[in-house]
């Protein structure tokens, strides 16, 4: 597995010092359809999630893109549910990332996250994988006056119709003290135009045949890093 400096031809972002709001976006559509969503939907993809991290444990995750890095080239592989939910979710991805003014935008990680009502997301940072590449963006789509996501010491509510990035190299990690389940769309996003960002046919197998390895559940300490939200 390569380092985020071993990528050739891409370069680490600017990220906000904590979170930035980016604007308005409608997320009318993609509501309606993840309210759709049945539980056995949800437990179905959340037992086969690339990041099975500790301090997920009260986080539910339907992910529809991953990415994986072999020393030169990043990889990005869809799952076979992006086809289903692209209609819904492009639309509020393209929105969000026009903040960027990029040439040829390329998302190589995209998931829904659930957080369960009384519960966090343990306190971590980011590192590793494409992690200083992308711009980690958040779209509220189900949340509460007592959903609080947590950046350094600032704690900030993210609200329904907007589009936040967060800064995940810092330390982070959220709390929902609501009585109904916290869910974001998160997704992130980069530059593709003259970057070598290329998308698998499927998981782990690039063009040549060698074997990009998942990412590896880790149990972390408090402050342990994590290639996710």
């Amino acid at each position: 597995m390569g380092s985020n400096a071993d990528c050739a031809g891409l370069r680490p972002v600017e990220k906000p010092a904590s979170v930035r709001r980016l604007g308005s976006v409608d997320v009318t559509a993609l509501r309606a359809q993840v309210a759709k969503l049945s539980e056995k939907v949800w437990e179905q993809e959340n037992a086969v999630k690339e990041n099975d991290f500790f301090c997920f444990a009260h986080t539910r995750h339907i992910i529809f893109r991953f990415p994986a890095i072999d020393r030169s080239r990043v990889f990005y592989y869809s799952r076979p549910i992006w086809k289903i939910w692209q209609r819904w979710l492009l639309p509020v991805m393209t929105r969000a990332a026009a903040a960027y003014g990029y040439a040829a935008p390329v998302s190589s990680k995209a998931m829904l996250a659930r957080l369960t009502a009384g519960h966090g997301i343990d306190r971590h940072h980011d590192s590793g994988g494409t992690t200083a590449l992308v711009h980690k963006i958040h779209v509220p789509l189900e949340t509460n006056p007592q959903a609080t996501l947590t950046v350094g010491d600032t704690a900030f509510h993210l609200g329904v119709g907007s589009a936040y990035e967060v800064n995940n190299m810092a330390p982070h990690g959220a709390f929902n003290g609501g009585m109904h389940d916290r869910i974001h769309f998160v997704f992130e996003v980069s530059e593709g135009a003259g970057m070598e960002w290329i998308e698998l046919e499927r998981r782990g197998t690039p063009p040549d045949g060698r074997i990009v390895p998942p990412a590896q559940p880790r149990r972390p300490t408090e402050t342990s890093r994590h290639p996710d939200e």
